[in-house]
């Protein structure tokens, strides 16, 4: 939940992570791409849990995202 002083510099990418919460997802940054669980959603950046460990990434350096495929 956003409180009134923070600022989504993102709103329909926000609200589109948020519904991805808890799923495997794939996220490609400037720089490179990163799969994991989205763990959180922020005005500024998401969480992505990658190997039990948390990678903060910033909402102006996400390119796309998407659900990641699961194995069958």
């Amino acid at each position: 939940m956003v409180t009134q002083g923070e600022r989504i510099s993102n709103p329909y990418l926000y609200e589109t992570l948020n519904m991805m919460i808890g799923q495997a997802i794939v996220v490609q940054t400037e720089k490179n791409i990163h799969q994991g669980k989205l763990i959180s959603v922020l005005p500024d950046n998401i969480v992505v849990e990658i190997s039990r460990t948390p990678l903060f990434i910033r909402m102006k350096e996400i390119v796309w995202v998407t659900l990641a495929k699961r194995k069958k």
